[in-house]
């Protein structure tokens, strides 16, 4: 059996965006449970010079459902406008990108395989891939780091989060877990 790009990416990325809105419904919980606010968790980062909460939606939005997008192309441009502000305009975003990523096609995406895919950032190419490693070498270990470190954040905050709720359903987006 042939494993393919798309059966390496989509998925993957589908199991754990899948996820995020439960954690962001606990995240909203711990908040009514606590009496800690809501801007309290919005703006936490793991460190001083990491991006807080929202980024994080942000940047697993920009590597699942928007690169895809942007790899139809030969160019991959990060979108650094659309910061959610809220639990429901985090929500919005990740439905998004699990609406661009259910509507993929296993073409749509193998096409991107042997495309050269220019990285490019404030106007300057920084590096070339091809599109099978720009997806499974970049975009996938970005959109990991990013789902994780969201998670982290909520943990350290005292969100009572498991690993089941960051993994979501192992089985996929079209299986019901029991």
């Amino acid at each position: 059996m042939a494993f393919t790009l798309y059966d390496a990416f989509v998925p993957t990325v589908r199991q754990l965006l899948d996820a995020v809105p439960g954690v962001i419904s606990k995240a909203e919980q711990h908040v009514a449970d606590s009496g800690c606010s809501d801007a309290e968790l919005i703006e936490a980062r793991l460190a001083d010079d990491m991006w807080a909460l929202p980024w994080h939606i942000r940047s697993c939005w920009v590597h699942s459902g928007y690169a895809l997008d942007q790899l139809t192309g030969t160019e991959f441009t990060p979108d650094f406008t659309r910061i959610p502000e809220s639990w429901d305009s985090m929500r919005a975003m990740i439905a998004e990108a699990s609406e661009q990523l259910a509507a993929a096609t296993p073409e749509q995406v193998n096409d991107i395989a042997n495309r050269e895919i220019d990285f490019v950032l404030g106007g300057e190419t920084r590096f070339t891939l091809p599109g099978e490693r720009f997806l499974l070498g970049f975009n996938l270990p970005n959109f990991q780091f990013h789902a994780t470190t969201f998670y982290d954040i909520l943990r350290m905050k005292g969100v009572p989060l498991s690993k089941r709720d960051y993994m979501g359903n192992p089985a996929g987006p079209m299986f019901r877990q029991r």
